[in-house]
């Protein structure tokens, strides 16, 4: 298994748009980005991606243009799920899973181009690209959001990349002991909270506390340094 970040950025990514902090001028100074969070999992051939953000196109650039074999969308928001429509006329369509309430929130976007949708209910584990997956319950107000959980049978991955610290006892159960934990860190303690997200610091304690292996913070704004440690990188590669 291979799992590619497609993206560690927040919603409308780093460098922000007319911007001129410290880390939005090195980030254009340097030519890099944090494009929209995003992740990429190679199985035997078979692409796994889950949410398809605004970046799509580019993404799927980056990584080598990748036929999609699949697609999970995580929740509603633009950032997650909006450049599904940068499949037309590429590749045949991706079956799109998600919780009901998720694809009662996206599907009507693009009733014009989905052609399977399969709905999966919460800790109910079923098969795609030769992995079990798990969608969990997380807290992100006020959109319903699942984190995801992958095995290949010798490799967990736990994926969240928009939630605050109320997560559900039955999800941390899931997110416990992964190998690889992605979870997001929108802002230092040191700049404000938010209601939404965790801030870096308590993704870093999270990880610790989830015993993950190894980790990565994602989901990121650009009042984050690019030299904070443990952060995702765009384009970072992890293999099992």
């Amino acid at each position: 298994m291979e799992v590619t970040l497609l993206g560690t950025g927040d919603a409308v990514g780093t460098p922000h748009v007319g911007c001129s902090c410290k880390n939005c001028t090195h980030a254009r100074t340097n030519r890099i980005e944090r494009l929209r969070t995003s992740i990429l999992i190679k199985n035997n051939d078979q692409h796994l991606i889950i949410d398809t953000t605004p970046d799509l196109r580019r993404q799927l650039l980056d990584a080598g243009s990748p036929k999609i074999d699949a697609v999970i969308w995580t929740h509603g928001h633009y950032d997650h799920f909006m450049g599904f429509g940068d499949f037309y006329r590429v590749q045949r369509i991706p079956p799109v899973y998600g919780a009901p309430e998720v694809l009662n929130s996206c599907t009507p976007v693009f009733g014009f181009l989905l052609k399977e949708i399969r709905p999966v209910e919460i800790y109910t584990p079923f098969h795609t690209c030769g992995l079990e997956i798990i969608l969990v319950k997380v807290t992100h107000p006020d959109m319903f959001t699942t984190g995801v959980v992958i095995s290949d049978g010798k490799t967990r991955i736990a994926y969240t990349s928009d939630t605050n610290e109320h997560i559900p006892p039955e999800t941390r159960k899931h997110l416990e002991d992964a190998d690889l934990l992605f979870i997001d860190g929108l802002f230092p303690n040191s700049f404000k909270k938010v209601e939404k997200h965790l801030n870096y610091e308590e993704a870093l304690d999270l990880a610790k506390t989830l015993n993950a292996r190894d980790f990565r913070v994602v989901h990121m704004s650009h009042i984050i340094p690019f030299d904070a440690p443990m952060q995702g990188h765009d384009g970072e590669v992890f293999r099992y």
